[in-house]
């Protein structure tokens, strides 16, 4: 196949595309067909994806400018102005997100018993509680810091309150430095709820900046309060390991994770009464401009009204609850290794229990029949069911292998706790590929039967993490297919061992074959079409990067062949475009679940070709992680993908968002009937409760 030649104009910049999807999140919280709490969780999921922003990408960004890189992405934008965009970008949509807050989420929350009440309309009660409060729960675990040559500007965790205190007069040492920093402890709460009798509501809160701005006087006996500012600092979050220079993962690791909380500074949020002279003398403690600095109105970290929903008890604005469903193979007792013996099974999280996989982890710990368990972890979780049952099959004895990634994202801690804990039973813990992430989701059973071992495997899109199977959409397939476990069984010799890749029949693996398989794929059906026979893609995905699969996708269509991609976050191609992408349609699909599968279907001249992975269509996915994709080989299970995983994606018209020639995304709506994707999914296999 011959190189394809493309243009920077042909991509889109992936910072602005993912702050475009942090915009489409926003809008769910607009959305007056969303229950009024599950709006406010919204409003908090966006603030939470700004801090990773902020702390991965921007970080990246401003640490290429500050040595000086001038190379840009396949987009062509230089560092300093993509700064500059993304900056203004960030500010546009902080505004509004602030707006809504403040104009609609909180009148509305009112109108419905749930107030936050400001500190300037308390009642003489309320406050009398409230001053109670702060000297019993608050004053005692406060370190004020006042800022003088003994004392210098403290260090400050990521994503910490604290609060600028400006102060008049001299303490009893003759000290005036007219400045002092308040560190509120990450064990107080954010949000506290008052008694029902004192706010004449269901639901009362007050917010601990409030308590602390009404008594910050306390802290500084005899002087004189002029201000009190609160602020929060977001730092550059990303770990570095040498792989070259590493000997040690685990250790390596372990030195490196104290240092995440005190990165360089990359964005500084002030309350907007805070005095420009105080901005400005934050700013440079933290080396930063202007373009960095936040005002807002309101509490500085939205993220931690997200408890609010979960602490107020009123289902009617709340989504519906649900208990998942269990496909009809498994509705009834089951043992289950004499299911999958049956037939291969399909779960479609969460529409579908995960309990399943835990029952599948949880028997083969207490089978006296099996011998072995190899598992992948990426995330799992601080507490996981999955880890008890490990450790239990290790403590009886069987083989247990676990390949633990260390450098999951804000995971390191939990998965190093995980890898220790395993150490002290006797399962063998091994940390993959220096250099390459393990992001594949594979466990692999061997048992021994009559006529010798058969292994029973389970390969998914999502994490082993009981609690995100909740919301998030993945699938996972059981099997016995000795041919799939035979190449499973080779990526874990990969994994543990040493030695060249061996040839698989039927996985797809990164980063070896993943690639070069997804091009040939995208390639024959360009052939096909230019053959005059139809061609056809769909794709789901959470990330679309890659040039060379974007470029691919482009001859595609121009040779016509039909595609569709379902692309919930970030996109850099462009779809819709005459004369480059017309037979492209890029569509969004931002729900009550986060869209998490990843499905790949080719037309293959009739053969349907369907692949389920870990991986999205990214570099770092095929070129420097170790992914899997998986066929399902089942006839009616495929036809089960792409009637739950594809077409009703493709109808929605309600939640789905399609990108229109100029890249920007427009909310599609009908007039005809109303078909929303994840509640046609819920209907159909959830039960409703």
């Amino acid at each position: 196949m011959n190189a394809i030649t493309t243009t920077p104009e042909q991509f889109i910049n992936r910072e602005l595309s993912l702050l475009a999807f942090n915009r489409r999140v926003l809008a769910q919280a607009a959305d007056e067909a969303v229950p009024l709490l599950e709006r406010l969780r919204f409003l908090c999921i966006v603030s939470s994806n700004l801090d990773e922003f902020f702390e991965i990408r921007a970080a990246g960004l401003k640490e290429q400018i500050k040595l000086g890189g001038h190379t840009t992405g396949v987009d062509g934008i230089l560092p300093q102005e993509l700064f500059r965009r993304i900056t203004g970008e960030a500010h546009i949509l902080i505004a509004e997100q602030y707006a809504l807050l403040n104009n609609v989420i909180l009148p509305a929350l009112e109108n419905e018993g749930i107030r936050f009440i400001r500190r300037t309309l308390w009642t003489p009660e309320q406050a009398e509680w409230i001053r109670d409060y702060f000297f019993r729960e608050v004053m005692p675990v406060l370190t004020p810091i006042g800022l003088d040559p003994s004392h210098p500007f403290p260090r400050v965790l990521n994503k910490s309150l604290n609060f600028a205190v400006e102060l008049d007069g001299t303490d009893a040492f003759g000290r005036n430095s007219g400045a002092a920093i308040v560190q509120a402890p990450r064990t107080l709460p954010r949000v506290i709820q008052l008694p029902k009798e004192l706010t004449g509501v269901d639901y009362g809160f007050v917010f601990l900046s409030s308590i602390l701005h009404k008594h910050v006087d306390e802290l500084f006996s005899g002087m004189q309060v002029l201000g009190c500012y609160q602020f929060r600092v977001t730092r550059n979050s990303d770990l570095f390991v040498d792989d070259e220079e590493v000997k040690n993962l685990r250790t390596a690791l372990q030195g490196e994770l104290p240092q995440r909380h005190f990165g360089d500074g990359v964005r500084l949020e002030v309350a907007d009464n805070c005095s420009e002279e105080m901005a400005d003398f934050l700013l440079r403690q933290f080396g930063l401009g202007r373009d960095d600095l936040y005002r807002v109105h309101g509490i500085v970290n939205l993220v931690r009204l997200m408890s609010v929903p979960d602490r107020v008890d009123r289902p009617d604005l709340k989504f519906v609850p649900f208990r998942p469903g269990l496909p009809k193979c498994l509705a009834k007792r089951y043992n289950i290794f004499e299911s999958i013996r049956r037939q291969d099974i399909l779960l479609h999280h969460p529409y579908q229990s995960f309990e399943p996989v835990i029952q599948l982890l949880q028997q083969a710990a207490d089978d006296p029949d099996v011998v072995a368990i190899r598992m992948t972890v990426y995330r799992t979780g601080t507490d996981s069911v999955l880890m008890e049952h490990l450790l239990r099959a290790a403590q009886k004895g069987k083989e247990v292998t676990v390949v633990v990634e260390l450098m999951a994202r804000f995971d390191e801690e939990a998965n190093l706790s995980i890898a220790a804990r395993l150490e002290e039973v006797g399962a063998h813990v091994v940390y993959g590929v220096v250099g390459y992430k393990t992001h594949a989701k594979m466990l692999l059973i061997l048992r021994r039967e009559e006529g010798g071992y058969r292994h029973y495997a389970h390969l998914g899109t999502g994490n082993y993490h009981p609690r995100t199977t909740r919301f998030y959409t993945d699938f996972g397939l059981m099997t016995c297919n000795p041919e799939i476990a035979a190449d499973m069984n080779e990526v874990f010799k990969q994994l543990t061992g040493l030695g060249k890749a061996g040839t698989l029949k039927h996985l797809w693996q990164a980063p070896f074959t993943l690639h070069p398989s997804m091009v040939a794929a995208i390639h024959a059906e360009t052939e096909a079409a230019r053959a005059g026979r139809k061609g056809r893609i769909i794709a789901k995905m959470n990330s679309l990067l890659e040039p060379q699969i974007i470029a691919e996708l482009y001859e595609a269509s121009q040779a016509g062949v039909e595609i569709d991609l379902i692309v919930r976050g970030v996109c850099s191609l462009r779809g819709g475009v005459p004369g480059l992408s017309e037979n492209i349609r890029v569509r969004s699909v931002i729900g009550r679940f986060l869209e998490h599968h990843r499905i790949y279907y080719f037309l293959a001249d009739g053969q349907e070709k369907l692949y389920l992975s870990s991986a999205d269509w990214m570099e770092r996915n095929f070129f420097r992680r170790i992914e899997i994709g998986f066929p399902v080989l089942d006839p009616a299970l495929k036809r089960r993908v792409l009637r739950e995983g594809l077409k009703p994606y493709l109808a929605d018209n309600c939640q789905s968002w399609e990108m229109k020639a100029d890249s920007s995304y427009q909310l599609r709506r009908s007039r005809a009937r109303r078909i929303s994707a994840q509640e046609m999914l819920l209907a159909d296999m959830a039960e409703h409760t």
